[in-house]
């Protein structure tokens, strides 16, 4: 079998997951160790990309992930003629066809900008189950906090230029293209051509042309001019791409048109040139039209071009949007039956204990602390208690809340922490209770191993 297309539903969702979850899980039920209660924490240890912070998001589907998990008879008979779980006992077999996830949530809301080590997400629940979550937990959490980001940043630097999100070709998969056009609008972005994900996101598609109009129709009916005149009889006034002969040729042209009457036009696009000269030298002459620039662009090259003095009233944002190096997101117990622990490999060492973060509202900085803490003058705990015994707390919230609450947390940075280029670090101290915890659970783990 090729696998067909290799779609994925909500029902497949349960076996989207790595095998060591599985063989891991069924070790903690041979071991009768699978319903004790775990604690997991999603973090991440580092920036990556010269970021000066992530934007947490992909909840939403982490919550309906958990809310619909279950095996189905079909797919516990696919792992069993694997003959990979031969040994595996009875009652795991048991357990995945009765079980569903049971557990507590604790999350950032979608929008919360975060730092190194702090927890995005806090799963309490038996130990069986906090386990063979992990994989899609990272998976939706890490690739839409990447697009967030980087979404957050291209915002920052735009202003209140238009952007639009292009990435679908580009993105890693069908499923993500749905995902990355999500997490971009949710970061700040206006709109995307992406038609499923606009759908199902309950908003319009938007988008130009391609150069492959004005050279099929062009090349057909005689000129570039009767392209975009063809255009325009289905879609009056629609941006127009003019770079696929000669660029100002093409916008000389288009003036004289509007001058005459002959045509309307609401803005054009540049995918490639001189974007700052071509940008000015269009603007001069048709100053009432909106310039949308695209090509590989990104917040660097977006700097660049509007420090140049370049005329561009809009961008279309796609590969360097929807790609990139990962969020190194990692999912790790900190807590088993009561029990807090640690991980103490070179370079991956990790905090014990359930965590609180909590944010000064007022002179900024982070206050990384136990969950059994308090909040200080001034502080707001960030993580919520979203999910309880296997059911949701909240309701959905919509895309324009996410992105307005991207937009305020992110606009409440400290400016050093926003710049594109060699962003300052922000400020997050440890409290005195976990440092504590730390150089005890390290010692007693050091008097074991």
């Amino acid at each position: 079998m090729a696998g067909g297309n290799l779609a994925i539903t909500a029902a497949d969702y349960s076996l989207l997951t790595d095998l060591y979850q599985l063989t891991m899980s069924a070790c903690y039920v041979g071991e009768d160790l699978a319903e004790t209660p775990a604690h997991f924490e999603m973090f991440t240890r580092r920036l990556s990309n010269g970021f000066g912070y992530f934007v947490a998001m992909g909840l939403e589907q982490v919550l309906s992930y958990l809310e619909s998990l279950q095996f189905t008879d079909e797919q516990i008979d696919y792992l069993q003629g694997t003959g990979i779980f031969k040994n595996a006992p009875a009652a795991f077999w048991e357990l995945l066809r009765d079980g569903k996830f049971t557990g507590d949530v604790w999350a950032v809301p979608e929008g919360t900008p975060m730092f190194p080590h702090e927890p995005f997400l806090r799963i309490e629940a038996p130990l069986w189950q906090a386990q063979i979550v992990e994989t899609f937990i990272l998976n939706a959490l890490n690739y839409q906090t990447l697009i967030a980001t980087r979404a957050a940043r291209m915002r920052h630097q735009a202003g209140d230029r238009t952007l639009l999100e292009f990435g679908t070709r580009r993105a890693f998969s069908p499923q993500g293209a749905t995902w990355a056009a999500r997490a971009a609008l949710a970061g700040g972005l206006d709109a995307t051509s992406n038609v499923l994900a606009a759908q199902q996101l309950g908003i319009n598609p938007v988008g130009t042309m391609a150069h492959a109009l004005v050279m099929a129709v062009g090349t057909l009916e005689g000129s570039e001019d009767e392209a975009f005149q063809a255009f325009h009889r289905y879609f009056p006034a629609a941006p127009l791409l003019i770079d696929t002969y000669d660029t100002m040729g093409a916008a000389n042209r288009l003036k004289a048109q509007i001058a005459s009457g002959e045509t309307t036009l609401s803005g054009i696009r540049l995918d490639s040139g001189d974007l700052v000269q071509l940008s000015q030298d269009i603007h001069k002459l048709m100053p009432e039209i909106n310039i949308f620039a695209s090509g590989d662009l990104d917040e660097f090259e977006m700097e660049r071009l509007q420090n140049a003095g370049a005329q561009i009233d809009g961008y279309g944002l796609g590969t360097k949007l929807v790609t990139g190096s990962p969020v190194n997101g990692v999912y790790k117990l900190v807590e088993i039956d009561n029990k807090s622990t640690m991980k103490k490999s070179k370079n991956k060492a990790t905090y014990p204990g359930r965590k609180q973060v909590f944010r000064n509202v007022k002179a900024g900085g982070d206050h990384m602390a136990l969950a059994t803490e308090s909040s200080q003058d001034n502080e707001i705990p960030l993580l919520k208690k979203v999910m309880q015994d296997g059911d949701r707390l909240t309701k959905p919230e919509t895309l324009d809340q996410i992105r307005d609450r991207t937009k305020a947390n992110v606009a409440k940075l400290p400016a050093g922490v926003k710049q594109v280029e060699n962003p300052e670090p922000y400020p997050v101290k440890i409290s005195e209770q976990l440092q504590t915890l730390t150089e005890e659970v390290a010692a007693r783990l050091k008097k074991k191993h």
